[in-house]
This record gives C-alpha cells, structure tokens and sequence, in this order.
C-alpha cells in the first residue's frame, strides 16, 4: 500500500491577495479556479512536485456561517497551522518573499539548532509560511 500526499488548504480572507503571493512571489502555478457563489478556491503546485497542490480558499467558502465564523477568527489571530517550502536559493527566495505586498517579515533567514537554515514569513492572510533551504 502506498499513500501520499495529494493536497493541503490554506484558509484565506482575500483570494487575490494570496493569489498574488502564492503564485507572483513564491512561483506557483494555478491549476485550476473553481467559483461557487460569491466564494472561490484557487489550487496552485510547484513545478518541482505539480502531484502536491496547495488549495486556497475563505473561511465560509463551503461552510456553515458557524464554522466559518469560527475559522475566520483563528485566521484573524495567526492561529492556523504552518505550511513549510523548501528552496535552492533561501536567500534570494527570503528578499522576493520579505519584499511582497502584505507580507509580513516573522524570521530573517538562520540555521537552527535542528540543523536546517530557514526564514518565516506571514502571508498576506497572516498564515505562518517558512522557507527552509533545500
């Protein structure tokens, strides 16, 4: 038996601004739209592994107003989990990421203790993103 991981969602408030991130600053590449209402959820992968798609969508996209509601909230606090990325390049990657419209610098670049040189930064929703070099 072989299992594998085929998505992972990122809970955000503004699409277009994660859009911008996720896809203009980081390189990702749109695979498909879906529009239901008046929400939408974009998926986007790496060119590098196009198998893992990253999923980005509302708080009440799909929802009741309850769970959104209560999703919409932790987002607000930064409470939601981490997705990691790995890089060629960190530092470069770090002065692209740093300098994009709504990100917010959480850690310059460093080797931790661990043995893995990293940086974190929030994206535009405030999700915790860290970059560690590859």
């Amino acid at each position: 038996m072989s299992v594998s991981i085929s998505h992972v969602h990122l809970i955000v408030d503004d699409v277009d601004a994660a859009l911008a991130f996720y896809r203009d600053t980081l390189g990702l590449t749109v695979q498909n739209e879906v529009a239901r209402d008046e929400f939408r959820w974009i998926v986007l992968a790496t060119d590098s592994q196009p198998e893992i798609q990253i999923v980005l969508s509302q708080p009440h996209a799909g929802r009741s107003q309850e769970d959104g509601d209560a999703l919409a909230a932790l987002l607000a606090k930064g409470e939601l989990r981490t997705v990691q990325f790995r890089t060629d390049d960190l530092d470069a990657t770090f002065e692209k990421v740093a300098g994009s419209p709504g990100a917010d610098v959480v850690q310059e670049p460093v080797s931790q203790p661990w043995g893995v040189r990293d940086a974190a930064v929030r994206d535009p929703a405030g999700n915790l993103v860290r970059i560690e070099q590859g």
